[in-house]
């Protein structure tokens, strides 16, 4: 199996490449059909299957039984939901949470986990999974309505929604990942505060309203699409705030911040 410290995006894509192999040679469906069922270009699963990508890392999966059935699984699932992108992202993220904890690396030696944190890891894993699901029905709910929508700008509203309630599933199965591997804090990497800070400084001269200092008022869905931009723009400063915060070690003499506990929702 891959090494316990490879990144959730790396399992998305050993799950995409492992689903492309079944669904190409045991489920008969031509390359450019498989990719389309993953939501991908033909040639990331040309290379997938050739080995030019991850090759490597394939190599000691391909033959391991419970490997194999994950990917089956999958890819039985996206037979019947083929040129859907919005089904197929789920589906990969299950199966990529589901390798990376074959992969979970088990302990040798030190005390046991007590039954109380067995319980409560159990009870996390339940409320992230049914989190994914939610997010996943959404996601349904929103194609829906957008096909169902006569313009472009109400279609664009429920597709950013599918968007957003996709990217929460992504976001909640990394999460998932980590927890199943014992990773309880891990921080930024590859980034310091510096380029946070500069970040937010670009971000803060984005934050213009062309149409406030024209005169000119949006109305109808047109406002609800402008407000929505708006919102993300709020949502970058609260997130790159709390990267600052609490994505960096603590300064010497201080504690992290611990996260509630009794009486809250652990997703919210």
């Amino acid at each position: 199996m891959p090494r316990a410290s490879e990144t959730a995006a790396s399992w998305v894509q050993i799950a995409q490449a492992l689903i492309a192999r079944e669904l190409v040679e045991t489920s008969g469906l031509p390359e450019r059909r498989a990719a389309r069922a993953l939501g991908l270009a033909p040639s990331a699963v040309s290379q997938y299957l050739s080995g030019r990508r991850l090759g490597r890392e394939l190599s000691g999966l391909i033959a391991d039984p419970r490997v194999r059935s994950i990917a089956r699984a999958a890819a039985e699932r996206l037979v019947g939901s083929v040129g859907d992108p919005a089904e197929a992202l789920p589906i990969v993220l299950e199966a990529a949470r589901d390798l990376a904890s074959e992969a979970k690396p088990t302990s040798r030696g030190g005390r046991r986990p007590s039954s109380s944190s067995i319980a409560e890891s159990r009870a996390l894993s339940r409320a992230l999974h049914a989190r994914i699901g939610t997010e996943q029905s959404a996601v349904a709910e929103c194609m829906r309505l957008a096909q169902k929508s006569r313009d472009e700008l109400t279609r664009a509203v429920f597709r950013q929604i599918a968007a957003d309630s996709l990217r929460h599933a992504e976001i909640v199965a990394s999460i998932q990942t980590y927890l199943d591997r014992g990773i309880h804090r891990p921080l930024a990497s590859g980034v310091t505060r510096d380029d946070l800070e500069r970040l937010i400084a670009k971000e803060r001269e984005a934050e213009t309203d062309p149409f406030g200092s024209s005169g000119i008022p949006l109305q109808g869905v047109m406002a609800v699409l402008w407000e929505s931009m708006e919102s993300d723009e709020r949502k970058h400063t609260v997130l790159l705030d709390a990267m600052l915060r609490d994505g960096f070690p603590s300064p010497v003499g201080t504690s992290a911040r611990a996260r509630p506990r009794s009486g809250t929702d652990p997703l919210q």
